[in-house]
């Protein structure tokens, strides 16, 4: 994702930012941004027009490290075509490669990682200087232990939507999932103070953000360093009275931790859009015992069960992982069984990827790509026709819509979302027809709108725009 932002007065060195990987990361490179800018550094859309290039890294799974390194050396042709002075690379691929980067990337003048993010501007000044001296450079690698969580004190550059905003609760992680990395990557859980969140989410407000998406590794570790004297629970209902946002949305909610008072929260508070990101992973018990999950097939079924009863027509978003080590083809079916059985709403399907430093890589019974592939296939298969379905009994109903713009696809269609659509993972309601009254306003984004769904795709929507709808406080955007 390229990063927009305007540009300050009397500018130095103009700055080409890329950022890869999970919104958590976006995040860091906003505040990075926001410290650029601080600075008086620009920043351009045009790669070849910038002195300083920044990749902000992923080093998840496989698929992203290679994507993250060929940005790195497609950016790097730039030092011979543009303008570029200072590649850097960070994020999470330069916590974890450093030492190997170095001796494979000598274009890159720069590794920073996740601990050292905060230091973008003092490093970039020290490496010009010495530049500009003719001097021997500093070191290219800054690596540490990651300690830095942002506050609302610190500068960020609000990116994207101009409705819409992720607000990090926490950083790091303390579960230590045998697949995972993550730890290693972002240390341990450091949690922001529930003051610092709730300004931080006005500050958005007054900017014109409406929607906060609520993100960390895990929500329900938030506070685990305080013995949860501060926790989630505390947390949303003093959110949820901050003027000016309608829609609060909770991503990476752990199921095994979720507590009865947070199912009564969701439920009550009216801006808690009826949303739920809960990854799982797995629902065969002796599989999510070997990936250390703290869940069984059970208490999933069970919490489901609950917060379908206490929440109508709550949705759910999850994550499956397919081809663990020493995963049967018994368990597999055993879990598109159950996955048939709980019919949740939004699945993203993924295959094992063997990550080393992980319990994971040095299991037996390492699954076979191919049976890993025709194993996501199969899943993607049985949730593409739920999926659809689903939709289809939308079709004559009317929805409350979020205005995006127009449609990435053709500038025929107007774009939003309703509440149990997350911004670019869930799907759309693309509006294309709309009512005598709205014919003549163009409908704006971040505006609320009743629209009839008409028409079902397995993953879209399509509608008509019926009128504008008052916020919760009984705001609405003007239609001039």
């Amino acid at each position: 994702m390229n990063l927009e932002s305007t540009a300050p007065q009397n500018s130095k060195s103009p700055v080409y930012f890329v950022s890869l990987g999970c919104p958590k990361n976006l995040v860091d490179s906003q505040v990075m941004l926001g410290m650029l800018e601080k600075e008086h550094y620009s920043v351009t859309q045009q790669p070849d027009e910038a002195e300083v290039i920044i990749v902000n890294t992923c080093a998840f799974i496989e698929a992203s490290k290679e994507e993250s390194i060929e940005t790195i050396l497609e950016m790097a042709q730039h030092k011979q075509s543009g303008k570029c002075k200072v590649l850097v690379a960070s994020g999470c691929l330069s916590q974890r490669y450093s030492k190997e980067l170095e001796k494979e990337m000598p274009e890159v003048d720069l590794f920073i990682g996740t601990g050292q993010y905060q230091r973008i501007t003092e490093l970039l000044s020290s490496h010009g200087k010495a530049l500009e001296e003719g001097a021997a450079l500093p070191q290219r690698s800054y690596i540490d232990q990651p300690a830095f969580i942002h506050t609302e004190t610190d500068p960020r550059v609000h990116t994207g939507a101009s409705f819409s905003a992720f607000l990090k609760l926490s950083e790091g992680c303390n579960r230590r999932c045998a697949f995972c990395i993550i730890p290693k990557l972002r240390g341990n859980v450091r949690s922001r103070t529930v003051e610092s969140l709730v300004a931080e989410a006005q500050q958005m407000a007054a900017r014109g953000v409406r929607e906060l998406n609520l993100v960390a590794q895990d929500l329900t570790e938030y506070g685990m360093e305080w013995k949860y004297k501060q926790n989630l629970e505390m947390l949303l209902p003093e959110l949820c009275k901050v003027e000016g946002i309608e829609w609060i949305r909770l991503h990476y909610v752990y199921p095994d931790q979720f507590s009865d008072e947070l199912v009564s929260i969701v439920a009550r508070e009216p801006k808690i859009v009826k949303y739920l990101d809960m990854p799982i992973q797995h629902t065969n018990d002796r599989v999510l015992k070997s990936m250390n999950r703290r869940l069984t097939k059970a208490k999933l079924f069970d919490l489901v069960k609950k917060l379908r009863e206490q929440i109508p027509g709550i949705v759910f978003r999850t994550s499956i992982i397919v081809g663990f080590p020493g995963e049967t083809e018994e368990e597999f079916v055993e879990l598109c069984d159950d996955l048939e059985t709980l019919q949740l709403d939004h699945v993203g399907v993924f295959r094992y990827s063997k990550e080393e430093g992980t319990p994971a890589a040095l299991m037996a019974e390492q699954v076979h790509p191919n049976t890993k592939r025709r194993r996501s296939k199969t899943l993607i298969e049985i949730l593409q026709r739920q999926s659809l379905a689903k939709n289809n009994r939308l079709v004559g109903t009317r929805v409350t819509v979020m205005v995006e713009g127009p449609s990435s696809e053709t500038d025929l269609l107007i774009q939003g979302r309703m509440p149990t659509q997350a911004q670019d993972i869930d799907g759309h309601v693309l509006i294309n027809e709309m009512t005598e009254e709205l014919a003549d306003f163009a409908l704006k984004p971040g505006q609320m709108v009743e629209v009839e769904i008409t028409e079902a795709l397995p993953h879209d929507l399509l509608g008509k725009a019926l009128r504008i709808l008052p916020g919760i406080d009984g705001s609405s955007l003007s239609l001039n």
